[in-house]
């Protein structure tokens, strides 16, 4: 159980209920059914996280990346998405034909930065 308390997010609690399951003989059974099976369990790879804590807004079309691929990979980076430019805001990523976010981000004093720039930060 100390093991699993040192994972992230695990406390106390939820460390002796992983440990009870794991100790209750028909969960072993399950797992060895589902490995006879041919069921592989693998530990997911954790990303880093370089872009934990920081916010991300997307205006205009990008030219490489979709919409969805763009935010899909800040999350992944621990980052945080928002629709809209706040003074909370941290980067105002602008692609073709931006919309008013820019003007906002700029009177915000919000950091501007092209799809090629965010591709670098992605790095």
């Amino acid at each position: 159980m100390e093991d699993l308390q040192k994972i992230e997010n695990i406390g106390p609690k939820a460390a002796k209920s992983i440990f009870d399951y794991f100790q209750e003989k028909r969960n072993l059974e399950f797992f060895g059914k589902l490995e006879k099976a041919g069921v592989v369990v693998k530990a997911q790879k954790k990303e880093k996280q370089s872009l934990k804590g920081l916010s991300f807004v997307l205006t205009g079309s990008l030219e490489t990346l979709a919409r969805s691929q763009a935010k899909e990979r800040i999350r992944k980076l621990g980052g945080g998405v928002s629709d809209t430019v706040s003074k909370n805001t941290n980067f105002l990523i602008v692609g073709l034909n931006p919309s008013s976010k820019l003007k906002k981000a700029k009177d915000l004093g919000v950091k501007v930065i092209s799809e090629a720039e965010f591709l670098n930060i992605l790095k």
